[in-house]
């Protein structure tokens, strides 16, 4: 198979359904994201979003299709897509009886980094999101901002080609909100492809320049934000994102 250099992640003609039936289907979608954007993917609850993040990165299998990450199949390579893969998941990583230290030598030995290549992450990434001074304080006594951070660090700790962040700043307040996008935005200017799924619409706006809005299973509009905006005659993502979703209440069952 040809492989695009240009591509972080191709999703082509992927299919996938629960095995009770229940819950979003995909069928024949198809999503591409090139290397070195800031891909924002936004949908309602229940639309799918945390579905393809999990056939994304592996943690489920596609019944039909494929997935494949920087021309790597995720399945079929998934030693080697580990390596470039970096994933922040909305609920916590770590072991919360553990130090941010000690969460980082066990993620980073798991990801096959040499004990100086752990040192150095580790106090590298401690400085930059202002964890320095509890580095060796339990993480189950953190605030909820500082355990988004040290959940942050784990994910970057292997220095991942491609970032995959889902609502990486739920429940924080603004300074950590604010801490964790600049330093994003910092990661991808040193080259690393960002994948974000968010309902902070305006922090969405702010960190990311490409979108896709997903809905049912299916992908209904994507393009560059402006783009988008400017197409449906929206003067933010909020209000487009209300356009194409409609304003009903959504439930994630």
């Amino acid at each position: 198979m040809e492989v695009n250099n240009l591509l972080a992640v191709n999703i082509a003609n992927l299919g996938f359904h629960y095995k009770d039936n229940e819950g979003v289907v995909f069928s024949g979608l198809n999503l591409q994201v090139k290397k070195g954007e800031r891909f924002g993917l936004f949908g309602p609850n229940g639309a799918g979003k945390t579905t393809l993040l999990s056939l994304t990165t592996g943690l489920l299998s596609p019944a039909e299709g494929s997935v494949q990450l920087l021309g790597l199949d995720v399945h079929r390579n998934h030693r080697e897509v580990n390596k470039l893969l970096g994933f922040v998941p909305q609920d916590f990583s770590f072991y919360e009886e553990l130090t941010p230290v000690e969460n980082m030598e066990f993620f980073g030995a798991w990801a096959g980094l040499s004990k100086q290549q752990i040192k150095v992450k580790t106090d590298e990434l401690l400085q930059i999101l202002g964890l320095e001074n509890v580095r060796d304080k339990r993480v189950g006594r953190f605030s909820g901002g500082m355990k988004r951070r040290v959940n942050l660090a784990i994910g970057v700790i292997h220095d991942p080609a491609i970032l995959i962040l889902d609502e990486p700043t739920v429940g924080v307040d603004v300074q950590t909100r604010h801490a964790i996008v600049d330093y994003l935005v910092q990661l991808n200017n040193k080259g690393t492809t960002l994948i974000y799924t968010s309902h902070q619409l305006s922090e969405a706006e702010d960190l990311c320049h490409v979108a896709a809005l997903i809905d049912d299973g299916k992908i209904i509009a994507q393009g560059l934000i402006r783009d988008l905006l400017e197409e449906h005659k929206q003067e933010d993502l909020e209000h487009l994102f209300l356009e194409l979703t409609g304003k009903e209440f959504r439930n994630d069952v």
